[in-house]
């Protein structure tokens, strides 16, 4: 029997039975019993983590808290659709909430002003599952370490211009279940020849099988040894996106930032510099990235924040509900060839 991760078990109301018919006729009263009994902090809210939030209070789950030190900006209001442009300089997880909130009254939508660096770790613990964007490399580390104690899901995500990422953790042993066609006995006689004694797929009957899926921390995603052998023999089946991941995060770890489109000059000599260092202190080919990426890789683009807000907001709904296979562990998404990619990176 799969676990049931709410800390109480959740009644659906008729009008929440109402509110989410489509969901359930989707996915099912439990899984959605499951969404329903779920606390989620999202830390960040820029354009990516507006969509994510647009995405988890219309899929009801039970709480979401919007954490975020920042200001709102003109910058910001590019990208996200939950502040008014009238709110600038306001806090921008309060400036959310109210179009948040609206978006569902049956989920608690709750702003929290304070930095996430400031957070104790037992802050942490009131969530069935942490999602963190626009978030330090050493900060991201560290949650994750907190929440695996812990068997709280964590998810990590961004949008650098053309391109954006998302990461989880679902524990060593994430349950789920995939709905599957039904096998149809066959029931031909020994005279009916081969074809009568094989299995067939019903397409009208389906059944639910119980799955397991298991994760490494995002400290053990990172620090892959690109030195050993299996490493190497796998490095041109690797996307290229892992690598800009590390350039980008080694940037705003230096500069306390994101690559600024006020300064392109100056922030694409860093990028530069900064893939140099990366790829050296990774001991892979210098080749591997070329100069093509650092144009692309300025601002919070919108459609980017949709799609990986969507594929984000998907599976934080999809791990709580224990419903369908997840992500494991990284979607890369690249706008320039408007596609994605799933790719696993860590300890197998």
């Amino acid at each position: 029997m799969i676990d049931m991760i709410e800390k109480e078990d959740p009644v659906i109301s008729e009008e929440e039975a109402a509110q989410y018919d489509r969901q359930i006729r989707l996915w099912g009263l439990d899984a959605q019993k499951r969404l329903r009994g779920s606390r989620v902090l999202l830390a960040g809210l820029g354009g990516l983590g507006a969509e994510v939030a647009k995405n988890l209070i219309l899929a009801g789950v039970k709480g979401l808290t919007l954490l975020d030190h920042e200001q709102v900006t003109m910058e910001s209001c590019r990208a996200q659709f939950l502040v008014p442009v009238t709110a600038q300089g306001q806090n921008r997880a309060q400036a959310s909430l109210e179009r948040g909130q609206n978006l569902n009254p049956m989920v608690k939508v709750h702003a929290d002003k304070d930095r996430v660096e400031d957070k104790p770790d037992d802050f942490f613990l009131q969530f069935d599952a942490v999602c963190l964007t626009g978030c330090s490399r050493d900060l991201m580390v560290r949650v994750d370490q907190i929440c695996s104690k812990h068997n709280i899901k964590v998810f990590c995500g961004d949008v650098y211009g053309y391109y954006g990422y998302m990461f989880c953790n679902l524990g060593k042993e994430h349950n789920y279940v995939e709905e599957k066609p039904k096998m149809v006995k066959p029931t031909g006689n020994s005279n009916d020849g081969p074809e009568a004694k094989k299995a067939k797929i019903d397409p009208n009957e389906t059944t639910m099988v119980k799955k397991m899926a298991s994760f490494c921390t995002l400290k053990e995603a990172l620090e892959v040894d690109w030195t050993t052998e299996k490493a190497k023999a796998g490095m041109k089946r690797t996307p290229v996106d892992y690598f800009v991941f590390h350039v980008l995060l080694k940037f705003r770890t230096d500069k306390g930032r994101d690559p600024d489109p006020l300064s392109f000059q100056e922030d694409s000599r860093l990028l530069r510099q900064i893939r140099e260092d990366v790829l050296e202190t990774l001991a892979v080919s210098a080749d591997l990235l070329n100069d093509d990426f650092i144009s692309y890789c300025f601002s919070e683009m919108s459609p980017v924040c949709a799609v990986v807000g969507g594929v984000l907001g998907q599976e934080v709904v999809k791990a709580l509900s224990q419903r369908d296979p997840p992500h494991r562990n990284f979607f890369f998404f690249d706008g320039r060839k408007g596609n994605g990619v799933v790719d696993y990176f860590g300890p197998n």
